[in-house]
């Protein structure tokens, strides 16, 4: 499985949209700097995902999501591939007995197949949105960064390498 986190939040990103011939599309635009952050462990071979929405990135949150991965998958040896960051590496950061964590090399977003899931959720769930809160963040009714494994099917063949 490769493992990635992302902040999303209330700063919207204006994007293009489509509009009537002769009109001008009004894009809501706000800047309040609350955010959440998701945490995402995707297997590129039978695409299998599991999510979890964290009001932080630390080694705590990465322990609690690592016991929840290795509790949903308690019969399989995991391989967890993820960057470099810091909570990755941290010695207070607890390992399940069945999770291996594997490092890939350093400034190499690109080798990380969980890149393009954020990639995917923030262009096709969130462009020219304003939210009312940060619960709205969990709550939006496309979808949310934590229940992402809902909108990917199970076992459809994805080409993420």
């Amino acid at each position: 499985m490769f493992e990635d986190e992302a902040r999303f939040g209330r700063i919207s990103n204006p994007r293009c949209c489509w509009a009537p011939q002769g009109t001008r599309p009004t894009v809501p635009l706000q800047l309040v700097r609350e955010y959440t952050y998701a945490y995402a462990a995707v297997s590129p071979l039978d695409g299998v995902l599991d999510s979890l929405i964290f009001p932080g990135v630390d080694t705590d949150s990465m322990s609690l999501f690592l016991s929840v991965v290795s509790e949903r998958h308690p019969e399989e040896t995991i391989f967890m591939f993820m960057d470099q960051a810091g909570w990755h590496k941290a010695r207070a950061l607890i390992i399940p007995a069945n999770v291996k964590l594997l490092n890939l090399p350093p400034y190499s977003p690109e080798l990380n197949p969980a890149e393009h899931l954020w990639e995917e959720i923030r262009e096709k769930w969130f462009p020219n949105l304003v939210l009312r809160s940060i619960a709205a963040v969990g709550g939006h009714p496309h979808g949310s960064p934590g229940r992402a494994g809902a909108r990917c099917s199970k076992g459809r063949r994805t080409h993420w390498v």
